[in-house]
């Protein structure tokens, strides 16, 4: 006896079905009139069967009837098509189903976007009508591909002897990091509980349980703005700890997983093989950020020596102030008037006044530097540039001076710049590094304080000793990041287990022991009972799938993301609440003024 619905999905059939009965259910994706003769591309999950009907057919006059989207059932028989019909794009492109029965299992209203073809629409339109944006092939692949990744880490981190555990998600609030979602409690009147922004403190509870080695694809909430990388409200990480752990071994076991699994999904492209690790300080120095593009392969160098005492006046005087430094970006392929004032437009769009440049050409049998910078050093600090950068004729490089954490941003902005212009980046892969070695502490621009640069959990490179000599902002921590053609996928640290290391930490940036008490009790207190040296990581799930579909916003990778102001359409949240739920809380709203 037959399915109710299908006897086969509509991705399933080919020659080796030709003769047989079968049913099929879906969606109608397209359909078309050819002299009399229907044929309809019906969808599901899985793909895509042709469905034809003719006149002399019983299901020719429903046929006739449906629409783009209706829900279907087809009875009929399997056809090979015509050599010049077959369809190579399509699985199932060597047969045809020959409908003798249709029935209608669900009509569908005009649509207020096509699912078929890649017709853009508005975006608050698309997210409104998410379910039907979803049937969309492009995003229904980029959603699959997710659970896909999903189950890929799950077996992964199990085979290296993980176990997955659940964190509550109920929890307490925060003083660190980002705003937290609040949660009224009903049974403790005043009081709130909060969503987590990640497991944090759970997963260091967990080690100091005994557990040794947890994971968890983990929801985190954050009452963030968003951005193309992320999401407002929600994400998911993949949450990892270990314990008796140091920085090299979760390097040892994070890299392996992360390689394998673009591996599995890159299609094709190459992923590194071992990802280099590059020190903080060195990363701003040669990219202008922490997170480097290493597809590009430009980078940046001081060159303050060379314009010391120069007869360049502009950067002379720049280097006299303290704390002021010159770097140049080569160019390679960019030594023309044209592409040196194109690169100086940009860096004034950008708020500088622009940037110097020495171009090199062919002249009278000699390569030699050409423009004002070049005029005014003299042909010597020249050359000496050009060998530095390992330039040649036809390239080029360009300058920038001042204060570095004014002017890097803009240097890594140039440098992606140039390198696209020039088409010098890497294509088609995907180009890992670790970033190791951030400073502890960095100052508050606004007050002129210190506070925690990175994670307030991590242990600092030296221990308690470093706490009590060094200059605060010359601590390093064991702190690291994975970063991933110019994304930040994931962050991690060597935690800091011993309560005398933290309360000083937490000192340092102006925090009282008591504070420490209040705000990390539970975490503190567990401490005091003996805990083991733990370190820990937490890919970006979102991210990672993001880069893995080549999708430029993270909304094409979540099935039912927010808008731009943290809105779901769709559910029409958030939304108010009725007086008697907000009386059952203690809860009142003021009105904005």
């Amino acid at each position: 006896m037959m399915h109710l619905f299908r006897s086969h999905n509509c991705n399933e059939l080919s020659l080796n079905e030709v003769g047989q009965e079968v049913r099929l259910s879906g969606w109608v994706h397209r359909l078309r009139d050819h002299g009399g003769v229907l044929f309809i591309d019906l969808r599901d999950h899985y793909g895509m069967t042709q469905v034809v009907a003719d006149p002399e057919s019983e299901a020719f006059k429903k046929l006739e009837k449906v629409r783009a989207e209706w829900v279907i059932k087809v009875d009929g028989v399997v056809k090979k098509r015509g050599e010049d019909l077959i369809n190579k794009a399509l699985a199932t492109g060597d047969i045809e189903v020959y409908s003798h029965n249709l029935e209608v299992l669900s009509e569908a209203e005009e649509l207020p976007l096509p699912v078929f073809g890649d017709v853009e629409y508005p975006e608050e339109t698309r997210l409104k009508y998410r379910f039907l944006d979803l049937r969309r092939e492009k995003l229904h692949q980029n959603i699959i591909l997710r659970s896909k990744v999903i189950s890929s880490l799950r077996h992964l981190m199990t085979e290296k002897g993980f176990n997955e555990f659940q964190t509550p998600i109920l929890t307490a609030s925060s003083p660190e990091g980002a705003r937290d979602f609040l949660v009224p409690s009903r049974l403790n009147p005043g009081k709130f509980y909060a969503l987590p922004q990640a497991p944090q403190q759970f997963k260091q509870l967990i080690m100091v349980a005994g557990f040794d080695r947890y994971f968890q694809i983990a929801p985190c909430f954050r009452d963030e703005d968003p951005r193309a990388d992320r999401s407002p409200g929600e994400f998911y990480q993949l949450d990892v700890e270990m314990s008796f752990s140091t920085q090299e071994d979760v390097f040892n076991i994070i890299e392996p997983v992360i390689r394998d699994l673009f591996k599995e999904f890159s299609n094709g492209a190459s992923v590194t093989e071992v990802f280099p690790r590059i020190k903080y300080k060195d990363a701003l120095l040669w990219y202008g950020s922490d997170k480097p593009d290493l597809r590009n392969p430009l980078k940046m160098q001081v060159v303050s020596d060379i314009f010391e005492d120069s007869g360049f006046a502009l950067f002379a005087n720049v280097l006299k102030e303290s704390g002021n430094q010159i770097r140049a970006i080569p160019a390679p392929k960019g030594g023309s008037r044209a592409f040196c004032d194109r690169m100086n437009a940009f860096a004034q769009k950008e708020g500088l006044p622009g940037m110097g440049y020495i171009f090199w050409r062919k002249e009278e049998g000699k390569v030699q530097g050409v423009g004002p910078v070049a005029k005014n050093i003299g042909e010597e600090k020249t050359e000496e540039i050009r060998k530095r950068l390992q330039l040649e004729e036809g390239d080029a490089c360009f300058f920038l001076g001042g204060k570095a954490r004014i002017f890097e941003p803009v240097a890594a902005k140039a440098r992606n710049e140039i390198a696209t212009a020039l088409d010098l980046s890497i294509t088609n892969s995907f180009e890992f590094c670790w970033i190791v070695d951030f400073p502890l502490f960095e100052e508050d621009e606004e007050t002129g304080g210190l506070q925690f640069s990175h994670n307030p959990f991590s242990m600092p490179q030296g221990g308690i000793d470093s706490l009590n000599k060094d200059d605060p902002l010359e601590v390093l921590g064991f702190q690291y990041d994975i970063v991933c053609n110019g994304v930040e996928l994931s962050s991690g640290a060597v935690r800091n287990h011993i309560p005398e290391i933290m309360y000083k930490a937490f000192e340092i940036v102006g925090k009282s022991k008591e504070f420490v008490d209040e705000n990390f009790g539970g975490m503190i207190n567990a401490f005091k009972f003996g805990a083991p040296p733990h370190a820990g990581i937490a890919p970006g799930i979102d991210r990672i799938v993001m880069l893995l579909a080549n999708a430029q916003n993270i909304r094409e990778v979540i099935l039912f993301p927010m808008n731009q102001g943290a809105e779901d359409l769709m559910m029409e949240a958030p939304s108010t609440v009725s007086n008697e739920q907000l009386r059952e809380l203690g809860l009142r709203i003021i009105p904005n003024e």
